[in-house]
């Protein structure tokens, strides 16, 4: 047998995350949407994530999240594990909510190979999710036959960092934006994200007070909240069949979901851990109300009609992190010198 070259193992910091990312949004999208495309192949393994609760801090959890993608020939693939905080009380203290950590492993030897800051990987694949959940909806090519494009009004529910990241990502969406809409409970930071916005060429945003307004007045609504459970139990506010990318999972009551099309990204994955799906099972006792996954709409599949409210929740599938994992270190690896001596004793005998 050949021998293999001595593991080495890199660290890569959230500056050097952030600048590959905010280069290659687009090459990120392509690698969440092909890792959709692989989970709907049958080529990945993702594991329930494991949640790490504190009875002390009923609201805080860290969540360990290991995946494995498979190449198509099934050699190699990409194999790692995130493993992100949500600790809600750091907003008050001036602090994103989330951080995170990325391990990704050597698919020929299992040896970590590197550590990412992951906070940004994560924000950054979720927004990712939403944007080709929102190109598969809002762009069907038959809706579009049927009735003239007009722009798109969009509400932002919920200001903080995965609604920043969705919000620079909207480009992609190749859709005609209108008027952006943000709604917080803190209204500075709804004014934050707005400017940010207006930044983009062509974007006009607001503030707007009023939750309710927000919902009715708008054809995609984007819910960033950190919600633990549901608050929003009217239908009647969604009656106009908006798209709701329901990014943060427990905002809307079993009402709202019944009265929907429901997409998800993985049905066991969304249905548990008291998000607003898993509430809707437990209390009609089935599944039925899930009507397609995002997997399989990128793999060919046919689109909701938009006959009723579409809501997307996706749960946030570990595979999406190793698969932006590894593409920031094909951008970053060369330039960046491995820990010297990280592996230490390595005579088998």
């Amino acid at each position: 047998m050949n021998a293999l070259p001595l593991p080495q193992f890199r660290v890569f910091t959230g500056e050097q995350i952030d600048a590959a990312i905010g280069a290659g949004k687009s090459a990120v999208l392509d690698a969440v949407e092909a890792a959709y495309r692989a989970h709907d192949a049958g080529r990945t393994v993702n594991p329930e994530s494991q949640f790490l609760r504190f009875p002390d801090g009923q609201r805080n959890r860290i969540i360990a999240l290991p995946a494995h993608i498979r190449e198509r020939d099934g050699e190699g693939g990409v194999t790692g594990i995130k493993w992100i905080s949500s600790f809600p009380e750091n907003i008050e203290r001036g602090m994103p909510r989330a951080s995170a950590v990325l391990i990704l492993n050597d698919a020929m030897t299992g040896y970590p190979m590197a550590c990412m800051e992951a906070s940004i990987i994560s924000a950054a694949r979720t927004a990712a999710s939403a944007i080709s959940a929102l190109r598969c909806l809002a762009g069907d090519a038959r809706a579009a036959k049927e009735t003239p494009r007009r722009s798109l009004r969009v509400a932002f529910v919920g200001a903080g960092v995965i609604a920043r990241h969705v919000a620079e990502c909207l480009p992609l969406a190749a859709l005609p934006i209108g008027e952006v809409t943000v709604h917080d409970l803190h209204n500075d930071y709804a004014v934050s994200l707005a400017n940010r916005i207006r930044r983009h060429p062509g974007y006009e945003a607001r503030t707007e007070a009023s939750l309710e307004r927000s919902i009715r007045d708008s054809d995609v609504i984007v819910f960033t909240t950190t919600a633990s459970s549901p608050y929003l139990d009217n239908p009647d506010w969604f009656s106009h069949c908006p798209i709701v990318l329901h990014l943060s999972l427990r905002d809307l009551a079993p009402a709202i979901v019944l009265a929907s099309h429901n997409v998800v990204d993985d049905i066991d994955h969304c249905l548990r851990a008291m998000t607003s799906l898993h509430l809707t099972e437990l209390d009609v006792g089935h599944r039925r109300f899930v009507t397609t996954s995002l997997p399989h709409l990128l793999s060919g599949g046919e689109p909701p009609a938009r006959d009723r409210p579409i809501v997307f929740s996706p749960f946030g599938l570990g595979i999406l992190d190793i698969a932006v994992g590894r593409w920031v270190y094909e951008q970053l690896a060369a330039q960046q010198a491995p820990v010297p001596r990280f592996f230490y004793d390595m005579q088998r005998a």
